[in-house]
This record gives structure tokens, C-alpha cells and sequence, in this order.
């Protein structure tokens, strides 16, 4: 089996990959650190976690939750500079039937562009699709 077929097969739970081999750390903090994403979406997707591993968000302690969103706020003027996006989503999946597939908090940075869908209305209600779209 070639080194890439591993890396294909390899569990990114066990160990945590984002414990054990955080790949491209942008900014740091003493809780938190953030990377870009290596299977990004769009220009400029980051993804900002606690140091600790937990897997839920609502898990995460007040100081945790602050000093993640001070690396938002940080990567978004470091992502507005180098790629000069339209707009932003910023979520996070808790739990499996909300998609999460790795199982340490991740927020996700998702810089968005003018055109990138055809109709981008309902942002983040596009988790469920028959749902995404409403009437004004």
C-alpha cells in the first residue's frame, strides 16, 4: 500500500488528528489555534479549535469560547487581506448527524466570493437543502 493510500485510510480520530498533527497552525493562542483547511471549500477556509481536545462545542469553557473567537476575528483580517472575499460563513458541526466527522471542536472560516453559488440566499440553511431557501 503506497504512503498516499494510508493517508487516504487513516482515521483522523484515533489518534486525534488535530492533537497529533495539526497541519499549517496560522495563529495561536495560549487555548486555541487555527490552520487552513486541507480540504477547503473555497479560498481562504480555516478552521480555528481549542488546544484541549473535546468534541463538543458546548463543551468548550468561557475561556475557551473567548479565545477562539479572538483567532476568528484575527484570521478574518488575515483572510480579508490575502483573498479579499464578499462574505463569510462561520459554523461548526456537533455531532454526527450534524456532520462532524472529526471529533475535536472545529470552526470553520468559510470565506465566500460573488457567484460562488448560484443563489447563496439562506447561507447556512443550506445544511438542509429542501429547507435552505424562504420567502420574504
Amino acid at each position: 500500500m503506497s504512503s498516499e493510500q494510508k493517508q487516504e485510510k487513516r482515521d483522523p480520530n484515533n489518534p486525534c488528528l488535530f492533537c497529533t498533527d495539526p497541519q499549517g497552525v496560522s495563529l495561536t493562542n495560549e487555548l486555541a489555534f487555527s490552520a487552513r483547511d486541507t480540504y477547503a471549500v473555497s479560498p481562504g477556509h480555516t478552521l480555528v479549535m481549542p488546544k484541549r481536545h473535546v468534541a463538543d462545542f458546548f463543551d468548550l469553557t468561557q475561556e475557551e469560547i473567548a479565545a477562539v473567537m479572538d483567532l476568528i476575528n484575527q484570521e478574518k483580517e488575515l483572510i480579508d487581506k490575502e483573498f479579499k472575499p464578499d462574505g463569510y460563513n462561520i459554523g461548526v458541526n456537533i455531532g454526527p448527524s450534524a456532520g462532524q466527522s472529526i471529533f475535536h471542536v472545529h470552526i470553520h472560516i468559510i470565506p465566500r466570493y460573488k457567484g460562488d453559488v448560484e443563489n447563496p440566499q439562506g447561507g447556512v440553511r443550506h445544511v438542509i437543502p429542501k429547507n435552505a431557501h424562504y420567502k420574504r
